[in-house]
């Protein structure tokens, strides 16, 4: 809007960015910054509006993408080894609606390896330093993106949501962020973690600016089959009268001050004449251990396409194509991509495949039941976004087990294909931040942001 006013112009607005780019150089934020492509696009807008033309409605906004959206601009390398080099001749989807309305891209944002992880510290390129305590993880995967938007650099952020990489990261560095229901913004032009949960969502600052690129970033698109029509531009806001909260996330696993901001919410709605009900969804228990055979499997397919020869890093000590393919991956993978790889194929092969990947699918579907009927009897769910505030680095890098724990709280909306938004709910007696989420039924997208605003404090 101050660019449309001409109070400001975009090549400052730019050049702002990359400043604070540089000057916060030792978080580890950035894969790629696009000087002289964001330069440029800013001149061009400033040049537009001085000749009264028309623009659109993001016209010279600084933003920033996480490193697995494909685009010409720098490589896409998701954060891995094996993509170093890689150079995009498509864009994706979102991404051109972003720039369709005239945003301005100033760089590419770290990220897990192949966004496998909680903590940004599977990255090729190190870990991302957390916004509010650099001793501390950014969360993962998108946790590049997360700390962009924390320190200002950009208004706002892409990120991918598998099991909560936006959610997560969002919540540990007191900003928003929105897993959107399965389907609502196409996955078309993004590194595919796992085809059946992976969704495409924002990091902002305010809840209006969430609501202004879910309208942009929404809709069909013919090159991604699972999206569906725009209903996010085509609904009406729904009253919310109840709002449930799920018991079995209630217990000694939660950090007592995440407990606390839940119940400090919850006395909030209440204030406010909303109707708190408690409810029991004992499948969820079984959802991280679900999560984490469903997803490793269909990692397992995504990532054979890696192999050397066609894209991206090759391996120089090999003789032979078996070894070329063995080297390659060896080289280029993460541990944690490893790891998964190895879960995904031992829980596909024969003999384990019904003992494993078929019960982990009939737990989904129990899952999915479970939050038709909570929805049955609430508007929205209330729960934290993770056991625990942001941990150090390093803390749980070498203990994958604790490190998949974190995710206990955000998997079963990815296993739904509901919609979860993360809202800032105050800070630890040391400063961190702790995030909450908001979880609604599918296509209750557009619902979740307003009604977000009620949670926030009283001025």
């Amino acid at each position: 809007m101050r660019i449309a006013n001409k109070t400001i112009t975009a090549t400052r607005l730019v050049k702002d960015a990359l400043d604070k780019a540089h000057e916060f150089k030792d978080y580890n934020i950035f894969t790629f910054l696009n000087e002289e492509g964001a330069l440029k696009k800013a001149a061009e807008i400033d040049a537009k509006i001085a000749a009264g033309e028309k623009v659109g409605k993001l016209a010279g906004v600084p933003f920033a993408i996480k490193d697995n959206f494909l685009a010409p601009f720098g490589e896409t390398t998701a954060s891995a080894h094996i993509l170093e080099g890689f150079n995009s001749p498509i864009t994706a989807t979102a991404v051109a609606k972003l720039l369709a309305e005239d945003a301005i891209l100033i760089g590419r944002t770290n990220l897990d390896a192949f966004a496998h992880g909680s903590s940004t510290e599977n990255s090729y390129f190190g870990p991302t330093l957390n916004s509010h305590d650099r001793e501390r993880v950014a969360g993962g995967s998108s946790g590049g993106s997360a700390v962009a938007v924390a320190l200002d650099i950009v208004e706002f952020a892409t990120g991918t949501d598998t099991g909560g990489s936006i959610r997560q990261p969002a919540s540990f560095n007191d900003v928003y962020g929105l897993k959107p229901t399965y389907g609502c913004i196409s996955r078309y032009g993004v590194v595919a973690m796992a085809s059946s949960t992976d969704c495409i969502g924002f990091f902002t600052k305010s809840l209006e600016d969430m609501d202004l690129l879910m309208s942009i970033a929404s809709g069909k698109d013919s090159k991604d089959l699972t999206t569906l029509d725009d209903y996010y531009n085509n609904s009406e806001v729904a009253k919310a009268e109840k709002v449930g909260i799920i018991k079995d996330f209630d217990n000694d696993s939660v950090a007592p001050e995440i407990r606390a901001a839940l119940k400090s919410k919850c006395e909030l709605l209440k204030s406010k004449g909303y109707e708190i009900i408690e409810l029991e969804m004992p499948a969820l228990k079984y959802a991280l251990a679900a999560y984490y055979i469903i997803v490793p499997a269909e990692i397992t397919s995504n990532l054979s396409r890696y192999d050397g020869v066609r894209y991206g890093f090759r391996s120089d000590k090999s003789t032979g194509l078996n070894e070329l393919y063995a080297n390659t991956r060896d080289e280029g993978f993460m541990p944690e991509n490893k790891r998964r790889i190895m879960i995904g194929n031992f829980v596909l092969s024969s003999g384990f495949y019904d003992a494993y990947f078929l019960k982990a699918a009939k737990v989904r579907t129990l899952i999915i039941k479970e939050y038709e009927e909570a929805f049955s009897k609430c508007d929205f769910l209330l729960t934290p976004v993770a056991p625990n505030p942001a941990f150090k680095l390093g803390e749980k890098a070498n203990d994958p087990v604790a490190m998949y724990l974190e995710d206990m709280m955000s998997v079963s909306l990815n296993l739904a294909g509901v919609p979860g938004l993360a809202i800032p709910a105050g800070k630890t007696a040391s400063g961190l931040p702790i995030g909450l989420q908001l979880v609604g039924p599918r296509r209750s997208d557009k619902d979740l942001i307003e009604f977000a605003k009620v949670l926030k404090e009283d001025k």
